[in-house]
């Protein structure tokens, strides 16, 4: 999944990434949504995602080929429902944070932690933020543990998005090996 609050950049990491033409549910802005999104921060955003956004990507990884299935979610609150059927069967997500709006990102955190899903922290860096700052630093103000991944990229850009997915499989592989270790089974 690709997570997080409302203009981070979900649809756009999707549709850089996507190795098909990503479905996207996206509508214009209306003046009376405006009640309830508030655009600051993201003033000049003009559409939003209403249900998902849809793309895949494949890796191959010494003769094995993975086919990940990428699901972007709504941000806006009222719509957050979706997720509890986007989040089945997922390996793990994407939280994307904003560091205009770090605040946005918590309620992801918080739906993620809750169900034990592993989860990578996307910091999108936008063009227009006044301040640049290090994984570490948005680690701290985030107050995260050393075990989940603050990893900065560009939304805009295929390969920093792959590089995203790519710490996610990671750590959803890690996180699968340790709930085997603690069975007793086998890795």
């Amino acid at each position: 999944m690709v997570t997080g609050g409302f203009g981070v950049g979900k649809t756009t990491m999707v549709g850089s990434v996507s190795e098909i033409e990503p479905l996207t549910t996206e509508v214009p802005l209306t003046y009376a949504s405006s009640e309830i999104d508030s655009l600051a921060g993201v003033e000049g955003k003009t559409t939003t995602t209403v249900g998902m956004d849809f793309g895949k990507v494949c890796f191959d990884d010494g003769g094995a080929r993975f086919e990940l299935y990428l699901f972007g979610t709504p941000g806006q609150e009222r719509f957050w429902f979706s997720w509890d059927d986007l989040v089945l069967g997922a390996a793990g997500a994407v939280v994307l944070a904003d560091t205009r709006k770090l605040a946005d990102a918590f309620p992801a955190l918080d739906y993620f932690e809750r169900r034990q899903i592993p989860f990578v922290v996307g910091v999108n860096r936008f063009a227009d933020s006044l301040h640049t700052y290090t994984a570490e630093e948005v680690r701290q103000a985030m107050e995260l543990p050393d075990a989940v991944p603050v990893v900065l990229f560009d939304a805009r850009d295929a390969t920093s998005s792959a590089h995203v997915l790519i710490t996610l499989i990671a750590t959803a592989l890690d996180a699968a090996r340790s709930r085997l270790a603690s069975r007793g089974a086998p890795l």
